[in-house]
């Protein structure tokens, strides 16, 4: 190794070490003065940007790899940050209420149960993945595989708008259409239902799926597609027998997270349903009307305070918890196709 090539490597090290100990210590008491003294938080963020800017200009790589440490690290402190602050503010109402809040079906100041809530996401949640599941599927599978190279660059777009669209505007339309074409040609007695509700974030998990879904079915080898061609299989053929079982842990994975998508759906629910936070009559009418956990969040946090706050923080306890779990299975369908395509066990 040339002389040169060393002292590069140790004016690196240098460099690496100086901006990220400075760096490090200040972000770090700005962390603390955040928690403990927010009227000072501004000055070690000021001392962080200072050796940022100068580290840049000095130590440019060095730099570089310290604010990529830091973003990645950052990350993960961030969701412990958050995993703490609800759980702690939730453990009021477990240690009130204790299991009554999974087993009883009132919510108010006789007791705070999330039944309800629970039950409505799920039949909201059943609703969308029953029309984003397939569709978004068949939607991969025709942008990967059937649809022209001219067609494909027209819809890829279109997903991703469909996808950029606010979740509210979703909501109002599925208020002012969806809800008042149920609400006159069923006779519902209440404006809203779940499966309106249903039928809207399907649409918005559409695009999750469907991209997700094309990357898994793309990510499938040439070869194993174009054996099946040499002996004699159509494309069809091709499709069903080879290309879909191959891509089932991301095609899988992609429905997951279109789950996590409906799961967290907060705007749509909360404008369409009419904040009723009791269970439907019987449990299967998705014509009725009962309240999600996100839009309970979202209704009565203003109005909150004391037990009835902390039950609203228990409702986000859970949803965090299952949307964790939903992204952790779709990392591990992911990591199981990877191993599967690669011939690895």
């Amino acid at each position: 190794m040339s002389t040169a090539r060393l002292d590069r490597i140790r004016d690196a090290d240098r460099g690496l070490k100086l901006v990220g100990g400075v760096g490090g210590v200040a972000i770090a008491v700005a962390l603390l003065a955040f928690l403990a003294a927010p009227g000072l938080t501004l000055y070690p963020l000021l001392v962080f940007v200072g050796v940022v800017v100068v580290g840049w200009f000095v130590y440019q790589e060095s730099t570089a790899r310290f604010l990529m440490w830091l973003t990645t690290v950052s990350t993960v402190v961030i969701l412990g940050l958050i995993t703490v602050y609800l759980i702690l503010r939730s453990l009021p109402a477990f240690s009130a209420l204790g299991l009554d809040m999974f087993t009883g079906t009132e919510f108010g100041p006789e007791g705070y149960s999330l039944v309800p809530m629970i039950w409505g996401t799920l039949l909201t949640t059943a609703i969308a993945m029953a029309i984003a599941g397939p569709l978004g599927v068949a939607g991969a599978v025709f942008l990967a595989e059937i649809a022209p190279g001219w067609l494909r660059e027209l819809l890829k777009p279109a997903v991703e708008v469909l996808a950029g669209v606010p979740s509210i505007v979703y909501g109002f339309l599925g208020l002012v259409v969806l809800s008042q074409y149920l609400f006159d040609e069923f006779d519902m007695p209440v404006y809203g239902s779940l499966l309106a509700v249903g039928l809207v974030v399907g649409v918005m998990a559409l695009p999750t799926v469907i991209s997700v879904a094309e990357d898994a079915i793309t990510s499938v080898p040439d070869p194993m597609k174009d054996g099946a061609l040499a002996l004699g299989a159509t494309d069809w053929q091709t499709i069903k027998s080879v290309t879909l079982p191959a891509s089932f842990s991301g095609v899988s994975a992609a429905v997951i997270l279109g789950v996590g998508r409906a799961v967290g759906e907060t705007m749509a629910a909360t404008v369409i349903l009419a904040n009723i936070a009791e269970l439907p009559d019987p449990l299967y009418d998705v014509f009725g009307n009962t309240i999600t956990l996100t839009s309970l969040i979202a209704s009565q946090y203003g109005n909150a305070s004391g037990l009835q706050m902390a039950a609203l923080f228990a409702a986000g306890v859970v949803l965090f918890v299952t949307v964790m779990c939903l992204s952790v299975g779709s990392r591990y369908v992911e990591v199981h196709m990877e191993r599967k395509l690669g011939g690895r066990q």
